[in-house]
């Protein structure tokens, strides 16, 4: 599942909360409105929560106020490392969007932010399959991350950063798997969800899906 990733995430630990604070001008825009997307998925989701991808726990401390049982799964050692710090009162994991400890309980909601990227688009058709599995009826997944509307949106966007001097984006535009929302809305759909999507800056996508009977 991206665990190609997991060495870039352990040395970017340190010092991922300025990055997305804006101190790096190339990543400004991706993280244009951090907050607010953390507010945006936290307010959508309540009763017992798994969090995919926790980093250094920015979003998993506003779940906090609406729940009492969130997982948090990381595969980065460095990030979990980071999280702990924090002390916060959930369960940590070792795992990925794909493979982590068997949960306790029955799950109420999935969310994720910045990170669902890392899977590949027939990994996230297992992915996604899985948390068919996992949520009962009314169920719901809640992702933010960056994706594109169009394919001519995602050339414009690459071809900004290129004329910006943004290399470094520029290539993880390229080379990561960044996917649209026409291939989200099938994923999903064939799975048993009812999606929407909201626009929350000119990277980043919502995605909202709810499981069906």
């Amino acid at each position: 599942m991206g665990r190609e990733f997991t060495a870039l995430f352990d040395e970017w630990s340190e010092s991922y909360d300025r990055t997305v604070a804006g101190e790096d001008v190339e990543y400004r825009e991706v993280f244009a409105g951090y907050d607010r997307i953390l507010e945006a998925v936290a307010e959508r989701v309540s009763g017992t929560i798994v969090e995919f991808g926790v980093g250094t726990g920015n979003l998993t401390e506003k779940l906090l106020k609406r729940s009492d049982k969130v997982y948090g799964i990381e595969p980065s050692e460095g990030m979990r490392r980071e999280v702990s710090k924090r002390e916060l009162p959930i369960r940590l994991l070792d795992g990925d969007f794909l493979e982590f400890p068997e949960l306790p309980e029955r799950i109420d909601a999935i969310v994720s932010t910045y990170a669902f990227h890392h899977l590949t688009d027939t990994e996230k058709d297992q992915a996604i399959a899985l948390y068919s599995q996992l949520l009962e009826p009314g169920g719901r997944v809640v992702f933010a991350d960056t994706s594109f509307a169009s394919t001519e949106e995602r050339n414009e966007i690459e071809q900004s950063a290129l004329k910006a001097g943004f290399l470094n984006l520029y290539q993880d535009l390229r080379t990561e798997y960044y996917t649209s929302l026409d291939v989200l809305n099938k994923l999903f759909t064939n799975h048993g969800f009812m999606v929407s999507f909201t626009r929350l800056n000119r990277y980043v996508w919502m995605l909202e899906a709810v499981k069906l009977a």
